[in-house]
């Protein structure tokens, strides 16, 4: 089949228990990008049962269309029935892309996808684009975050990319926006090696670095553990939650929880002070978006200082008590 039969900009939209995943509104919105270069309708693709009500929140996020499927098996999630059901409607309406979040949902089922439409997928992309030819690219770090490749599917449709959270910024919901909703039956049955016995809404103790408004992480270049002390001081006086790179995790000095980056969370805090962290790509893409960042290293060409809008060339260890006493002075 010829690559001009396939039409559409598909976003998975993800939800649990009735309630969509953030990344979903964020790929609706920089799918408006997209549609500016291809003019092609933004579908929302909406799989569960009794999840009809979230069809106004996808159309008011830029939704053009809904495509919704409900069917018992779909209930919640599991791999077959999704791949199923998702399956059926793609062969159906032939999307040119489908986008999924790079949540552990979309990570699970994005690949199967591939398998059974017989196309190519970039995961974990950090930006999706066209180039001068007009390609739709997929940007995403590789060799171990040192580089950034940008991706094409030229042949197999739909192109398809897992993307991951925190990377764009939803558009201000259109209040009352309307559009169509198209409703699938889909033949899929309930896996019979997968049962839900029981479902409980993760426990937040208050010490998630996601949705943190202030961040204060450390990175390789802390040089022993009693300094991360000093963060968390820095952390709390500020009001903020405690984070680091991959290093300070891997020394085992803060949990992975803590971690931020490729392999870790992406953030988008209002504030985020980056402390002996040297700013590599895999890094960055975990925080690139935050609205103020502020870096100290002792390292003048440290990469970190290309997107900070602040910087210090400077010993942490003599910056960070400094304004440890600052902060107690002024607060005094």
């Amino acid at each position: 089949m010829a690559k001009s039969d396939y039409k559409g900009i598909w976003v998975f939209a993800e939800q649990q228990n009735g309630k969509l995943n953030g990344t979903v509104l964020e790929l609706l919105a920089k799918s408006q990008e997209l549609k500016e270069h291809t003019g092609e309708e933004i579908s929302a693709v909406l799989l569960g049962k009794n999840v009809s009500h979230l069809t106004d929140t996808l159309f008011a996020y830029g939704a053009d269309k809904v495509i919704l499927v409900e069917n018992d098996a779909l209930e919640n999630y599991s791999a077959r029935p999704y791949e199923a059901a998702l399956t059926q409607v793609a062969e159906k309406y032939k999307p040119s892309i489908i986008l999924y979040g790079a949540t552990s949902l979309g990570r699970d089922l994005a690949p199967r996808l591939m398998v059974s439409l017989n196309t190519g997928l970039t995961a974990d992309a950090i930006d999706l684009g066209f180039d001068k030819d007009e390609v739709f690219y997929q940007t995403t770090p590789a060799y171990g975050g040192s580089i950034l490749a940008h991706i094409v599917i030229l042949e197999a449709r739909p192109q398809m990319a897992t993307v991951r959270p925190m990377m764009f910024e939803p558009i201000e919901p259109r209040v009352g926006a309307k559009g169509e909703i198209i409703t699938e039956t889909v033949t899929v049955e309930a896996d019979p090696d997968y049962e839900v016995l029981e479902t409980a809404p993760k426990q937040d103790t208050g010490d998630s670095i996601e949705g943190a408004q202030v961040v204060v992480a450390g990175g390789r270049g802390i040089k022993e553990e009693a300094d991360v002390a000093v963060l968390k001081e820095l952390a709390e006086l500020l009001g903020g939650k405690l984070a680091a790179s991959r290093p300070l995790v891997d020394n085992g000095w803060l949990p992975h929880e803590k971690q931020i980056g490729q392999s870790g969370a992406a953030i988008k805090p209002k504030y985020i002070f980056n402390i002996a962290i040297s700013g590599s790509v895999q890094y960055q893409v975990g925080m690139q978006n935050a609205g103020c960042i502020i870096s100290i290293n002792h390292t003048k060409g440290a990469p970190i200082f290309d997107i900070s809008h602040y910087g210090a060339v400077a010993d942490y260890r003599s910056v960070v008590p400094a304004l440890v006493e600052e902060i107690k002075r002024r607060k005094a």
